[in-house]
């Protein structure tokens, strides 16, 4: 047992002080430092500086590391220009990604303060990275493809890679599954991978609405990837649409990634399926894709949450910095609401979208925690200032494990 004492805690609904955490693998109980010290009397103590505040660790829902070797090799501004230039550039960056270059990928999410993300898994080379990784990890196994002929054989690819994730045994990782999207996957292929899915009680992503090109090649075989699939896959028209694409996630929640180009009945069925939408701001720009309305999220209940997508589509993997675009880019949402929907859509929504029990300091849940050093007393406006600045991290906790440690003195 361990019990921390910080200056404050940024709990779900306010900032509380004079008050200390007793942890294990758990958050235990939260009270004055004498009451826990009389129930925990051989804890070990930990005493914070000055300013000190320990906040729920972050959540980065969407994660490519398999293409954590780009930096220049990729074309943006463009969707379908940044999809030609993957496809050109795959073989290089698929064999200058080894597992060390995703490690430092993951550990410069830590250093950003994610103690989980989700890695979108295509081809299976991160799971070594991702089975040694600190953090917490949902381990989306990708299922891609769009040609019936080739099901059998794409299928059989995804249930080894599975099986692969499935035999990693340590706490805190988790297999899943993921479904490209609508305009990739054939509707043979997603009705078997949701077989297992629902059998087995697993998570599941795709994405879905990221662009124009979508909507066009969905809604009308027409549009930027009507030249794309008939040049590269010899097809003609679309595999199914977005209505039934979402019709197979119904009874199942899903995370659903991007959604710029959903439309009001899209929405609709999102929010009655209670699905969860991750906003990936930086990527969406630098793809040329739109702003994601999250008022009209706001206003149909759809829980959304902030992730950074890869750095195919990022230059960094840092949720403070998705934050900080997400808060200006949404220039007509009130900024001191909207901050504070952001931390919580990188902390508590993201945990519950997860089904994980992490994601805000309370008693009962892990013991995900990060120490961050102010330098004042907390405001009212503190979601804003913890966006804004980069204050230091000082201390990470994964699991009530100390796995960051370099304190100022």
């Amino acid at each position: 047992m361990q019990i921390i004492t910080p200056h404050y805690i940024l709990m779900s609904d306010r900032v509380s002080t004079n008050l200390s955490i007793a942890f294990d693998k758990k958050i235990e109980k939260i009270a004055p430092f004498d009451d826990l010290i009389e129930s925990y009397p051989d804890a070990k103590v930990t005493t914070l500086r000055e300013n000190s505040l320990i906040m729920p660790g972050l959540i980065n829902a969407h994660v490519h590391l398999e293409f954590s070797a780009n930096k220049t090799h990729l074309s943006y501004g463009d969707f379908i220009s940044w999809l030609y230039s993957v496809i050109e550039n795959r073989e290089n960056l698929m064999e200058g990604c080894n597992t060390s270059v995703m490690g430092k990928a993951i550990d410069s999410m830590l250093d950003s303060g994610i103690t989980t993300f989700g890695a979108i898994s295509s081809h299976g080379i991160d799971l070594d990275a991702c089975t040694d990784a600190k953090q917490n990890v949902v381990f989306f196994n990708e299922l891609i493809g769009s040609q019936a002929i080739m099901a059998d054989t794409l299928f059989g690819d995804f249930l080894s890679r599975l099986d692969a994730s499935k035999a990693v045994k340590r706490e805190g990782f988790y297999p899943a599954v993921a479904i490209h999207s609508p305009y990739s996957v054939h509707p043979i292929l997603v009705k078997k991978a949701l077989d297992i899915v629902k059998n087995e009680r697993l998570k599941l992503t795709a994405h879905f609405m990221e662009s124009e090109a979508e909507r066009e090649w969905l809604d009308a075989n027409n549009g930027d990837f009507k030249e794309f699939f008939e040049t590269l896959l010899k097809q003609k028209f679309a595999v199914c649409d977005s209505k039934e694409f979402l019709s197979y996630f119904n009874g199942h929640e899903a995370l659903l990634t991007h959604a710029v180009k959903a439309n009001s009945d899209e929405l609709k069925t999102i929010a009655d399926n209670k699905h969860t939408i991750i906003h990936c701001p930086i990527s969406n720009r630098l793809l040329g894709n739109p702003t994601l309305d999250i008022k009209s999220l706001n206003d149909k209940n759809i829980n959304w949450v902030v992730a950074t997508d890869g750095l195919s589509s990022n230059y960094k993997l840092n949720l403070f910095e998705e934050m900080k675009v997400s808060l200006f880019i949404h220039s007509d949402a009130p900024l001191l609401e909207l901050a504070q929907q952001l931390i919580r859509a990188v902390t508590i929504n993201a945990a519950k979208a997860l089904g994980l029990n992490t994601g805000e300091i309370k008693e009962g849940k892990n013991a995900d925690m990060l120490v961050l050093d102010l330098d004042s007393v907390p405001n009212e406006e503190l979601a804003i200032h913890l966006i804004l600045h980069r204050y230091n991290i000082s201390k990470v906790y994964i699991n009530g494990n100390l796995e960051k440690d370099d304190e100022w003195n």
